[in-house]
């Protein structure tokens, strides 16, 4: 049997940008992905602390240090810049990996830094 369990999280991530003329997903700091174990192009769900929204996208590399957090199209509607973000992966597992599985979980700063 397989499950779905939380796979990797950056937890009060602070939205840098929105761009709402750009082509969808959300741009996310190299080294956050990094830390958080989550690649580029990887479906995320994206939760705004600031207004309830939930909603999912992709991920789309951003520069290694810049804390860069920039929702991207019509995503962009969701947020303001200075929104608080909870941005969460899943991933599938059979029920005894799944058991042992820790997930990774980033905290950033107000800068997107990681603490």
């Amino acid at each position: 049997m397989l499950i779905e369990i939380l796979k990797s999280k950056i937890h009060r991530a602070v939205v840098t940008e929105a761009n709402i003329n750009y082509v969808g997903s959300i741009t996310i700091d190299e080294g956050l992905m990094n830390a958080a174990n989550i690649i580029e192009h990887e479906k995320v769900q994206v939760v705004n602390i600031n207004n309830g929204e939930r909603f999912e996208t992709y991920v789309i590399k951003g520069k290694k240090g810049s804390g860069a957090i920039c929702l991207n199209g019509a995503a962009a509607r969701k947020v303001v810049v200075g929104d608080v973000l909870i941005i969460i992966s899943f991933a599938q597992m059979d029920f005894e990996e799944a058991k042992k599985f820790k997930p990774f979980i980033v905290f950033p700063d107000i800068n997107n830094r990681i603490k």
